[in-house]
């Protein structure tokens, strides 16, 4: 492997294990990117688990086009976290993970929901961007998701979960987290649910700074 900073391998490991602490994904499905400088990031490889992660499963790419520079094949979503991470200069963790409820409700009518079901979602994620469905892996997508990105910090991808950035691996993990207990709330309140209004949100929002 081209030279990576000494101890960025092993906390890239341990931020795949925590997701996967988190309940977030599901034995091989997700993956999570690190930029390590301006030309490079690390992707977790393909179909590897998160929950055991190991060095060696861990892909070294360059980030101009997301081509593998060591031998570990990447995750086939390495483009667009390749993309989100060129358009996001502050941005250095970009995580997809098809967590339960943020998924199920990918899965569903989208129409009407609101999101800012608690007060975590305007203050850490704002709003959430929507990508229809496309092929897992190809060059529509990773274009879709980018689009996405580049103005959200959060998409729900249609059938498909979640994409979440961060500028650091804590950053990103807590947006997913958070996103994912929204939709948990709406899921089970059902009906129930009241968001916020538009006015707690705004100022909400603006004591964020946003």
């Amino acid at each position: 492997m081209q030279h990576v900073p000494e101890g960025v391998i092993d906390e890239f490991v341990a931020a795949a294990r925590r997701v996967a602490a988190c309940g977030l994904v599901r034995c091989s499905s997700g993956n999570l990117s690190w930029r390590i400088d301006d030309e490079r990031l690390l992707v977790t490889a393909s179909r590897s688990w998160m929950a055991d992660l190991t060095p060696d499963q861990v892909a070294l790419c360059r980030l101009a086009d997301a081509a593998p520079l060591n031998d570990v094949r990447p995750s086939n979503e390495s483009r667009f976290h390749a993309g989100v991470l060129r358009q996001r200069p502050k941005m250095r963790a970009v995580l997809h993970c098809q967590s339960p409820c943020a998924t199920a409700i990918a899965c569903s009518d989208l129409e009407g929901i609101d999101f800012n079901v608690i007060i975590e979602v305007p203050h850490y994620i704002g709003p959430v961007a929507v990508v229809p469905y496309l092929p897992a892996g190809s060059a529509e997508l990773a274009q879709a998701v980018v689009q996405a990105m580049t103005s959200h910090d959060m998409a729900l991808l249609r059938n498909h979960g979640q994409v979440a950035v961060g500028s650091d691996f804590r950053d990103a993990i807590q947006r997913a987290a958070f996103f994912e207990l929204a939709c948990e709330v709406i899921l089970r309140g059902g009906d129930r649910v009241r968001p916020l209004s538009q006015q707690a949100v705004g100022e909400i929002r603006a004591a964020r700074g946003v």
